[in-house]
């Protein structure tokens, strides 16, 4: 019998939603507070998986010194499955960025995978991919 509660939805959504407001205020430090040192990255705008939060926090400081800024973040449609000590969190995620006075605005599905830590929750694994066109129960695309 474990020794400590279950890993909740509640827990993953808490830890979900202080990684997102740590992103949205391009807290860095905070940001990356929430990744496992191991933590692996697969973005659609990066042409290979970034092995781990160190290789993430390299690119991460490379577009704050080209004047990279989070203006918003809205978390929206999101799903936890919890396994065990494992739970994937899924949203779909509207950002808006601005680099040196020029804003783009991203419309994006997000997978977050975390374990239970004795710290609390940690993010071991983010997908990062366009999100699509909304498809419809009939399956054709609205």
């Amino acid at each position: 019998m474990p020794d400590h509660p279950p890993f909740s939805e509640r827990d993953v959504l808490a830890a979900a939603d202080r990684l997102i407001a740590a992103f949205a205020a391009t807290d860095t430090d905070a940001y990356f507070a929430a990744f496992h040192p191991g933590a692996t990255f697969v973005f659609h705008t990066e042409p290979a998986t970034l092995p781990s939060r160190a290789a993430y926090q390299d690119l991460w400081a490379g577009w704050i010194d080209a004047g990279w800024t989070v203006v918003s973040c809205d978390s929206s449609e999101r799903v936890v499955t919890v396994v065990g000590d494992t739970a994937a969190f899924s949203h779909r995620v509207h950002t808006v960025t601005e680099t040196d006075g020029e804003r783009e605005a991203t419309d994006e599905r997000e997978t977050i995978v975390f374990v239970r830590t004795d710290a609390g929750p940690l993010a071991v694994h983010e997908h990062l991919s366009v999100a699509g066109t909304p498809v419809t129960a009939a399956g054709a695309a609205s």
